[in-house]
């Protein structure tokens, strides 16, 4: 027993100090990287070995540029089909006005009885832009009517104590889809009424947005001067705005290919026209009225 403790003892401290540190259980990476306190690689030079090895690597080169060239024709692409369903430059034609086309024409809008020609002009087959041509329609005057149109609606309801922004987005985008749907339905006429003519969407838009002109004077006389200055206003430029649209329509877009048309197309025009104009007191009505009380 003596010998085997001695021989324990003796052991023990051979195997303390002879023993080897056991094996890493990973290979040193490390060599590579500027160690830090705590083993840790800095993060400075971390960042500066990635990205000089992505810089360097030919794959990440042409996998950069095959990503800019897709990103440039989706881009093309966008374009490409914004131009093919809103034409830019016609867009720019409707909004091509100035102050003094739009106090005339809003002059004509409440009072177009004593106007006498109503002939789109034309340079060289290309129609004059507004500024330049009282009887081209415009999308400037619509759009800003608009907008002053729920401006006003806005203040009604608050006179009312009836604003909310639900009920303010409600008007608006009732004021929008009535429009929508009167252009929609002008376009289904005159596919059916088989008429020729230069009209486009942009010009029936334009055609159609006038109408805020006298739901912007109604609803203000309305609330001026109560619900008679807003019937009496109501009254005066509907009948105005009826007499626009026919005297435009007829004349500045329907009026020369109708020339050479039979009697039963030249009928389904007229009475194409005569709807449209009809109806432009029915929407205004419906749209301002209880703006008023």
């Amino acid at each position: 027993m003596a010998y085997h403790s001695g021989y324990g003892a003796h052991g023990s401290k051979h195997r303390a100090r002879a023993a080897p540190d056991p094996p890493p259980l990973f290979d040193d990476t490390s060599g590579g990287y500027s160690s830090q306190p705590g083993g840790y690689p800095a993060p400075a030079a971390d960042v500066a070995f990635n990205v000089n090895h992505l810089l360097g690597d030919p794959m990440a080169n042409v996998a950069m540029a095959y990503g800019s060239s897709i990103a440039s024709h989706g881009k093309d692409m966008v374009h490409k089909e914004l131009h093919r369903f809103v034409s830019v430059n016609k867009l720019k034609y409707f909004f091509a006005v100035d102050t003094a086309y739009v106090a005339k024409k809003l002059g004509l809008l409440v009072f177009p009885y004593t106007h006498q020609n109503w002939e789109v002009q034309y340079s060289r087959d290309v129609p004059l832009p507004p500024r330049q041509d009282l009887n081209a329609p415009d999308l400037y005057i619509p759009t800003m009517a608009f907008i002053t149109y729920v401006l006003l609606a806005g203040m009604a309801l608050g006179i009312q104590k009836r604003f909310s922004p639900e009920v303010l987005g409600l008007c608006a985008s009732t004021a929008l889809a009535w429009v929508v749907m009167e252009v929609l339905a002008l376009l289904l006429g005159l596919y059916l009424a088989t008429v020729r003519s230069d009209l486009s969407t942009f010009h029936l838009l334009a055609y159609s947005g006038y109408k805020y002109v006298g739901m912007i004077l109604s609803v203000l006389t309305g609330l001026l001067f109560g619900s008679n200055g807003y019937y009496v206003v109501l009254a005066w430029t509907s009948s105005a705005l009826m007499y626009f649209i026919v005297r435009s329509l007829r004349t500045a877009a329907l009026g020369p290919d109708s020339m050479g048309r039979s009697v039963p197309g030249q009928r389904l025009q007229l009475y194409l026209t005569l709807g449209a104009a009809a109806f432009q007191p029915l929407i205004i009505y419906w749209l301002t009225f209880h703006l008023v009380r």
